[in-house]
């Protein structure tokens, strides 16, 4: 597990097309943090990948997307208005979902770290993080998800 900020580099070439059915897809990265910058930055970063996303402010909005069945790997803040990444992770938990999570915070507590490691997050980063370190705690992610 990825769990700190040590940084590693993943070519964007390893993510292969996924087969669903006779479609072909690329895997779908959701990003969910309340901060737009930081949601405009992993996204830019997930697109480089040659990766789809879909963003939301919220982790109500992201719920009520109907993209929670699409989505391969959800990278979401720890701390946001209303729902929190943790809450949100223990939701899609509840329904069944085993998507695999990436936290991001800018409050970086061991005793938050070690409560989503153990509910199976992939990675727990702090902000400002590396962008290789999120690239290998997607490709975990997608490893995982398939």
């Amino acid at each position: 597990m990825v769990g700190s900020n040590e940084g590693a580099s993943v070519g964007a070439g390893q993510y292969l097309e996924r087969r669903i059915g006779s479609v072909s897809q690329y895997p779908l990265v959701t990003i969910v943090d309340d901060d737009d910058a930081v949601r405009t930055a992993i996204e830019s970063l997930v697109r480089s990948l040659g990766l789809r996303t879909s963003t939301f402010a919220s982790a109500d909005a992201f719920l009520d997307s109907g993209r929670v069945k699409d989505t391969d790997c959800l990278i979401t803040d720890v701390q946001m208005p209303g729902m929190s990444g943790i809450e949100l992770q223990s939701r899609l938990r509840g329904q069944g979902s085993t998507v695999p999570v990436i936290f991001v915070t800018a409050f970086p507590e061991e005793r938050i770290r070690r409560q989503v490691m153990a509910a199976g997050a992939i990675g727990f980063l702090s902000k400002p993080f590396d962008g290789g370190t999120m690239i290998a705690c997607i490709d975990q992610a997608l490893s995982a998800a398939n």
